[in-house]
């Protein structure tokens, strides 16, 4: 893979942007395992519903949760698998109590070229 672009960089800002909110990202953590209407989330998150659908409303237009409607009822999830990915990643890397996991081994950024040898 190349270096990321412009674009790409702005893009990748503005997700980690959106996700740097304790509750955007419970609920987008939330979303990630299934489907959940909007008072589901608000009480599993603690907040009121009015709060949660707000929050959800900018995850929903940053396509990193998408929503359906039953009768009265909204439903959210995450469809994407690099969104859901992400979300895990970040849960393997911080602790139940907050530290942070060991490192593990360290390899070359994904912009790098690989190695070609002596071939």
């Amino acid at each position: 893979m190349i270096e990321p672009t412009p674009p790409q960089l702005a893009t990748a800002a503005r997700t980690f942007g959106l996700l740097l909110a304790p509750v955007r990202l419970h609920l987008v953590a939330l979303a990630s395992g299934g489907e959940y209407d909007v008072g589901t989330l608000a009480a599993r998150v603690g907040v009121s519903v009015p709060t949660a659908s707000q929050h959800l409303a900018k995850l929903r237009l940053a396509g990193l949760v998408s929503a359906r409607r039953e009768g009265r009822r909204q439903f959210y999830t995450v469809d994407d698998p690099h969104v859901v990915a992400l979300v895990e990643q970040i849960f393997e890397h911080v602790a139940p109590d907050g530290t942070l996991a060991p490192d593990p081994p360290r390899r070359a950024p994904f912009w790098r070229a690989p190695f070609a040898g002596n071939g």
